[in-house]
């Protein structure tokens, strides 16, 4: 069960249930993998809304890993999506407003 005061969401892929957080570690994997030089970086790329299904895989995947699902790249990009790219892509939403918070206005 995923706890949202540990910045955790709760995600429910076909049968399977997981849980979803960034960890510091997390981000770290996430710069590595995005070529992002920092963590403004890394927020000011994902608060575009503008994504790559790369993107998404490596994002997922290491909310995947920092809820405590041992999962590579490979085994996350073969994740039944059923129709649940919304609850996906709300649930991404969700994890980064917990670690990074609400993104600012764009006028």
């Amino acid at each position: 069960m995923a706890n949202r005061r540990r910045g955790e969401v709760a995600l429910a892929l076909g049968p399977e249930r997981y849980t979803l957080c960034l960890t510091l570690g997390a981000l770290a994997e996430l710069e590595d993998a995005l070529g992002a030089t920092d963590l403004p970086d890394l927020a000011t790329r994902f608060a575009g809304g503008r994504l790559r299904s790369r993107d998404l895989i490596a994002l997922l995947g290491a909310a995947l890993r920092g809820g405590g699902h041992d999962l590579d790249a490979a085994a996350v990009a073969a994740l039944p999506l059923g129709g649940n790219l919304d609850a996906i892509a709300t649930a991404l939403g969700a994890v980064l407003v917990a670690a990074f918070g609400e993104a600012p206005e764009v006028p």
